[in-house]
């Protein structure tokens, strides 16, 4: 197994979907924008995992149980931020939750939560 270019994959379609959810914000669809947020801590903490552990990323869509499984410690604050945002998955996929989603979903929510997940992706990507 390449583990290298496995590690790159995941880099790729990260920084793929940090480009993304910043175009879906700029187009106004902010519960999307955050959905792809999600999807780019998700994607470079599974960058880190393979890096790390020499194997495929599990299927798995936790945050904090992807920084857990990848030895990255993560104090009470970041916690909180990951589990928030590992919650910006799930209420995008699902009607109901979606809808209520989107009303939470102001421009200020969601600029608030993308220049987060930006950070945390810069300081995740320092890790490699």
């Amino acid at each position: 197994m390449d583990t290298e270019r496995i590690k790159d994959y995941w880099i790729v379609e990260s920084e793929y979907d940090l480009k993304v959810a910043w175009d879906t914000f700029n187009a106004g669809n902010y519960s999307y924008a955050l959905f792809f947020g999600h999807l780019v801590i998700e994607k470079i903490l599974k960058a880190i995992y393979v890096d790390r552990k020499k194997e495929h990323a599990p299927f798995i869509h936790n945050l904090t149980r992807l920084a857990e499984i990848s030895e990255i410690e993560l104090n009470q604050s970041q916690i909180v931020k990951f589990t928030e945002i590992t919650t910006f998955n799930r209420q995008s996929r699902y009607p109901d939750e979606a809808r209520n989603f989107r009303k939470k979903c102001t421009e200020d929510y969601t600029r608030k939560w993308m220049i987060e997940i930006e950070e945390i992706y810069k300081w995740l990507k320092l890790m490699l």
